[in-house]
């Protein structure tokens, strides 16, 4: 599957779950490396129970849930899942508020 481009959901190894647009991916002996536009980490999400559901639906409770401020590009590594996003979850995403300190 094609990821380049899309709105994506990329959960990580260690590092966590992120959303944004896929714009290289790499595989090495390493592991996967994905580099990411306008990238956001998803800390904490209610209203979806996976991954599968956030990527086709979006959340249900975008008040409860904690997504960081967007990071204009960044590269992850260890990349263990890649899930691209459909529209309603896309703008689900988008609305919820930028979580800060």
């Amino acid at each position: 599957m094609n990821y380049l481009n899309r709105k994506c959901i990329v959960r990580c190894n260690d590092a966590g779950v992120f959303y944004g647009t896929v714009i290289e991916k790499t595989d090495s002996i390493a592991g996967v490396e994905v580099t990411i536009q306008n990238c956001q980490r998803i800390y904490y999400w209610e209203g979806a129970a996976t991954l599968n559901q956030l990527a086709t639906e979006g959340v249900k409770v975008p008040e409860n849930c904690k997504f960081t401020v967007v990071v204009p590009e960044m590269s992850v590594m260890e990349v263990i899942e890649i899930i691209p996003a459909s529209e309603a979850a896309i703008k689900s995403i988008e609305s919820v508020v930028i979580w800060k300190a």
